[in-house]
């Protein structure tokens, strides 16, 4: 139903900033879906990131709307060493929107972030371990060097040795050995 109503309005910044001045999870989840990534500024990146409260929420900024921007790889470097939970998720739930939606960048920008994921692999709190390993995943499913990659970086995870770290690892693994 949003994605519907979100069609009506695609790309109007002003209604876009009006909706997510309420704080109503709906209202901000049509935000993300019609705001105009042409508009949107660092400024207002962090303004939402600090009212980030739901992963749902903070999926759909990173997957549809901030991935678009051109500072999405500058968010993913500071918000995935960020404490706060959500906005750490979404320094990762960026790599994914990345990953999945941006075809012209190159592989080294998915390289890079590597280290990233492995820096952060033992978060144990839940909304952020998902999301490293999501994150790892879909560089993996990007392409068969990134595949290689990928669960390189998913051994080392692996000899990190904590639950989140093994956790995220073996899920990685599992997932990206049976493509």
């Amino acid at each position: 139903m949003l994605r519907d109503l979100a069609r009506q309005h695609r790309r109007d910044h002003a209604l876009a900033l009006a909706l997510w001045s309420q704080p109503i999870h709906e209202a901000r989840g049509l935000a993300a879906l019609i705001d105009d990534p042409k508009q949107v500024t660092r400024g207002q990146m962090e303004a939402w990131a600090r009212d980030f409260d739901s992963w749902a929420i903070v999926d759909a900024c990173c997957t549809q709307l901030f991935n678009h921007t051109p500072f999405a790889i500058d968010k993913v470097r500071a918000w995935s060493r960020r404490r706060a939970e959500y906005v750490k998720r979404a320094g990762f739930s960026l790599i994914v929107g990345l990953t999945v939606h941006r075809k012209e960048l190159p592989d080294e920008v998915f390289l890079d972030f590597l280290p990233i994921i492995a820096r952060e692999a033992t978060d144990e709190r839940n909304f952020v371990k998902k999301a490293v390993n999501w994150a790892l995943r879909q560089i993996g499913k990007r392409n068969a060097p990134l595949r290689r990659a990928a669960l390189a970086t998913a051994g080392e995870i692996l000899r990190l040795d904590t639950p989140a770290a093994r956790w995220i690892a073996r899920d990685a693994i599992r997932e990206l050995k049976n493509r």
